[in-house]
């Protein structure tokens, strides 16, 4: 199913990815990215590719090349554009995991990716766009904070909204493969995935009830509006 993956790059992830979505099963696929700048060191990434795999889980895994240095490192490494980041995997991870997963390097359509009926949970660094979009779907996370905002964003989304599990950090600094297997079925399979995907339904019900002709935030816009005619 991903023997061609190498070959995705630009614009053809946006097709690739919506077309091997439509073959998985509905709300089987765990989506994992780290959004524009988002990067793990090398160590890590083989860490979660080894968890992802552990798991048997279906995942859709957008990868940067790794940046032993900053979190933050896809914002200034012109080497995501000259390298292929899948060379970075662990050896014979592709074909191992080609009838489960599907890897693409760099970039995926997010918002349509979050929307399509067959992702069942979202692997995210936390940041803020990446959370609406994930309540707007009803999407339930599993918080992986990488720098800035993100930490407090994780702690909002695990222990006051109760959408999202938080894998723990080893005492290495690394989020260990079985760390990550475990709390990846947790989500997609176990009974405290259940209880977040009831939540995020319910947040996403409320969000959709915000914005409708009579919600709050719409009110508030037209009222803002009003005032802006009359200055």
């Amino acid at each position: 199913m991903v023997n061609d993956q190498t070959k995705l790059h630009g614009d053809n992830n946006d097709n690739a990815c919506l077309r091997w979505l439509n073959e998985q099963p509905r709300g089987s696929v765990l989506f994992v990215c780290f959004g524009s700048g988002g990067t793990l060191s090398s160590a890590q990434i083989d860490e979660l590719a080894l968890g992802l795999e552990m798991s048997e889980q279906r995942f859709l895994w957008v990868i940067k090349n790794p940046n032993d240095k900053v979190s933050s490192g896809s914002f200034f490494n012109v080497n995501n554009i000259l390298n292929d980041p899948l060379n970075f995997l662990p050896k014979g991870f592709v074909e191992r995991t080609k009838r489960k997963g599907l890897v693409v390097p760099n970039w995926a359509p997010q918002a349509q990716v979050l929307a399509h009926e067959s992702i069942g949970g979202f692997l995210t660094h936390c940041g803020w766009n990446s959370i609406l979009e994930s309540v707007v779907n009803g999407v339930p996370l599993i918080a992986w904070p990488l720098y800035a905002e993100q930490k407090m964003n994780a702690v909002l989304i695990t222990r006051d909204m109760k959408v999202g599990l938080r894998p723990e950090i080893g005492e290495d600094g690394l989020v260990e493969r079985e760390e990550i297997g475990s709390v990846v079925k947790r989500l997609m399979e176990g009974e405290e995935g259940k209880k977040l995907r009831y939540r995020m339904k319910e947040l996403k019900e409320a969000a959709i009830e915000v914005v409708g002709e009579n919600g709050s935030s719409t009110k508030q816009i037209e009222e803002l509006a009003l005032k802006w005619k009359k200055v």
